[in-house]
């Protein structure tokens, strides 16, 4: 199984977003600080501000949510996920952009991670 983890901002609303929009299971909770999800063979670990994974490194830096790296959710209509999860509210970083490999979308979870929807061509 492939373990992936992502820092949040609100771990009840990771938790909510991951089971409710993305198809995945409440696996293990831990109070406000840490849940994992699981989805075919992916467990996603969802560290909240209160987790040891958002401590300051020793420079001073900060972990914090966002950025490009992105897990890939595959999808057999890329345009039916996209609406489902647009009329849920979810945000997008752009639109379906389609390629030699399939068409994929970006979007984000509540607190701004990355998410691919993607279609294999």
């Amino acid at each position: 199984m492939l373990t992936v983890r992502y820092l949040v901002d609100n771990t009840d609303e990771a938790v909510s977003f991951y089971t409710q929009q993305m198809g995945f299971t409440l696996e293990e909770r831990m109070g406000p600080a840490f849940a994992v999800v699981s989805r075919e063979g992916l467990r996603l670990w969802l560290a909240g501000p209160q987790s040891s994974a958002a401590r300051p490194m020793p420079d001073g830096r900060k972990p914090e949510p966002g950025g490009w790296n992105r897990l890939v959710v595959e999808v057999p209509d890329i345009q039916t996920e996209t609406t489902r999860l647009r009329d849920a509210g979810v945000r997008f970083r752009g639109d379906i952009v389609h390629g030699p490999g399939g068409s994929q979308i970006v979007l984000e979870d509540p607190s701004g991670n990355a998410v691919e929807i993607f279609q294999p061509a």
